[in-house]
């Protein structure tokens, strides 16, 4: 058969049209399908299927439209039609049978355009149909959600009783410990988390909010001896519940229902879980009942991070370990808050470090998978100058490893890499931390460190700003110098006076102070700090670095190296970024490439 008598056959027999229509029609369907079966949960393999389908279908309709034709007699094989034309032609022009075969041509023809037409009307709705609704679920249920993620939300106190608060808070945390060291399930961190205390909000909203698919709410009311806990499981997309429960224990069994909460939820997720994780969802940090409320005041206390809290929270972790010397979480407690007041001055750099390594090494001999006690040793080692970062970092890994939601493990690995000068890694670990903890104020901030390292001001202003608007100003070392450097010097004295009454006597209150006055040219006003500062460190020199910090920003290199090297000597310099700003009046002169040197420590392996 000659090429044009082919296309022409091909073109009688209605192939081109049914081509057409087929294309429309599997469009059509297509659309349909992407919008129904999400609706419906269908499995993302039954899309596959469909398209596949569809697909394979095509050239099937195609042998079927050259073989069979549609008659007034029905579907007959295309050799069997043309017979049945020609007969019906024999009838003569404008016979009724001619006239009839004529009709039912045109009819046809007519048909096919009214199918087509309408197909493709249905697929052009359908396509902006599905983009409206794709639109509006992906505000409301962004597609880059983990399909396995939680965010364990603070009790509801139904004894409206302040000495219950330590279950309405205990029993959340405890649950996310838990659940935190299952590496298929993303946990929201207690910092965020606990930001909705209190508060009266829609599933869909803290979901939203949150970046997750599924929130874990409860109950709590107490009498007596008796306690009564009632917990849901609901999809935030949809607000549906997943889950109920109500518990009717003893208040001594507190520490059996975690357990069973725990469990039921990794059930209703659909988590398979390995023996070891298993095992994970049945450990208990403390039978006794008085140490886990002690433990919960520290943790409620270490939250606030003022120089009088995490005084008050090494108190409350003491308090716990005298009701359970084996209690391993309050010794990591302990650890943590103990390096926090080394890092902010109020206790000497070199003391906070001792004891912070001490209280994380009692809580690994009792438990070595402890990652909240690797976390805390890690912090020991790369905290403090002279640093160990290979050591430091091994530790922070490690932690990821026992619990990969452990947002503090990520916060400070990215604090390792700025003391490094590793700013890219630092800032992917810091966004890290972000999205297992992202209404912490103290992370927010600190991913605004290694655009501020890069002298981009502007954008590191910008995340600072952001995270005030999640906790108070002036709660780290380095804010004052990113509002010094990005000119904001009126607001910066506009945020000291804010903090005034909530940071008086605290030692980096007063550093912020003298900073400000500093760089507004008022030296005699920043000298004053400086001896406040003298005054508060006493023989420790624990503001040591601080005091340099402000002599490098009045110009007087010899004091800002004369207070560095005593800082030194003395264990006092506490954290040291070398690519901090605030260096550069003195980054050039020799002796500050010697101190950074000094700054790390031979890369050796501790004692275990």
């Amino acid at each position: 058969m000659k090429a044009r008598n082919f296309f022409a056959e091909l073109k009688r027999r209605n192939v081109y049209k049914v081509a057409v229509a087929y294309a429309v029609v599997a469009w059509l369907s297509i659309q349909a399908a992407s919008i129904l079966l999400p609706t419906f949960e269908a499995p993302v393999w039954v899309m596959k299927v469909v398209v596949m389908a569809v697909m394979l279908g095509f050239p099937i309709a195609l042998v079927l439209a050259w073989a069979f034709e549609l008659t007034p007699e029905g579907i007959k094989q295309t050799e069997e039609a043309d017979l049945l034309a020609s007969r019906s032609g024999q009838a003569g022009p404008g016979s009724r049978v001619d006239s009839t075969v004529a009709h039912h041509t045109y009819s046809k023809r007519r048909a096919w355009i009214y199918v087509t037409v309408i197909a493709a009307a249905l697929s052009v709705g359908l396509f902006f149909i599905g983009r409206y609704s794709s639109r509006n679920s992906s505000s409301a249920s962004p597609t880059n959600l983990p399909e396995k993620s939680i965010a364990v939300l603070p009790f509801e106190n139904q004894n409206r009783d302040p000495n219950t608060d330590y279950l309405c808070d205990g029993i959340p945390e405890s649950i996310i410990n838990s659940l935190s060291e299952l590496p298929k399930l993303k946990v929201m961190s207690r910092n965020s988390v606990f930001h909705y205390k209190g508060k009266e909000m829609d599933a869909a909203t803290v979901g939203k909010e949150l970046k997750v698919q599924t929130l874990l709410t409860g109950r709590v009311r107490q009498r007596g001896d008796g306690l009564t806990i009632g917990v849901e499981l609901i999809n935030a997309q949809d607000n549906s519940q997943v889950w109920g429960q109500q518990y009717n224990r003893k208040l001594t069994d507190v520490f059996a229902v975690q357990e069973e909460i725990a469990k039921e939820v990794s059930q209703k997720l659909r988590l398979k879980l390995t023996g070891a994780e298993q095992e994970q969802l049945a450990k208990r940090p403390t039978e006794n009942l008085k140490a886990f409320q002690y433990y919960m005041q520290g943790r409620a206390a270490a939250q606030r991070r003022t120089n009088a809290d995490l005084l008050a929270s090494v108190s409350f972790y003491e308090k716990a370990l005298q009701e359970d010397g084996k209690y391993a979480l309050a010794y990591a407690g302990l650890a943590d808050a103990y390096a926090n007041l080394g890092y902010y001055g109020s206790i000497a750099p070199i003391e906070g470090r001792r004891q912070a390594e001490e209280a994380a090494r009692k809580a690994l001999a009792l438990d070595d998978n402890l990652a909240e006690a690797h976390a805390a040793l890690g912090l020991v080692y790369i905290g403090f100058a002279p640093s160990n970062f290979s050591v430091g970092d091994r530790e922070l890994r490690h932690a990821l490893e026992l619990s990969p939601n452990l947002a503090v493990a990520r916060y400070n690995l990215g604090l390792s890499f700025i003391r490094q000068g590793r700013l890219d890694e630092a800032s992917a670990e810091l966004l890290k931390a972000r999205e297992l903890d992202p209404l912490s104020s103290v992370i927010a901030r600190a991913v605004a460190i290694p655009h501020y390292f890069k002298r981009d001001y502007a954008r590191a202003f910008e995340l600072l700003h952001e995270a005030n608007e999640l906790g108070p100003a002036l709660s780290a070392t380095w804010e004052i110098g990113l509002y010094i450097h990005s000119g904001a010097l009126n607001e910066a004295f506009a945020e000291i006076e804010k903090a005034k009454n909530a940071r008086k006597g605290d030692p980096l209150f007063v550093y912020s102070t003298g900073m400000a006055y500093a760089a507004s040219g008022k030296q005699a006003e920043a000298l004053q700090s400086i001896q406040e500062l003298e005054t508060i460190a006493g023989a420790s020199l624990r503001t040591a670095h601080w005091i340099a910090k402000i002599y490098a920003t009045l110009n007087d290199k010899e004091m800002a190296f004369s207070w560095l090297e005593r800082g030194l000597a003395t264990g006092a310099l506490g954290v040291f970024y070398k690519d901090e700003p605030v260096w550069d009046p003195i980054r050039d002169d020799p002796r500050f490439a010697i101190l950074v040197g000094k700054l790390v420590v031979p890369e050796t392996a501790p004692k275990r």
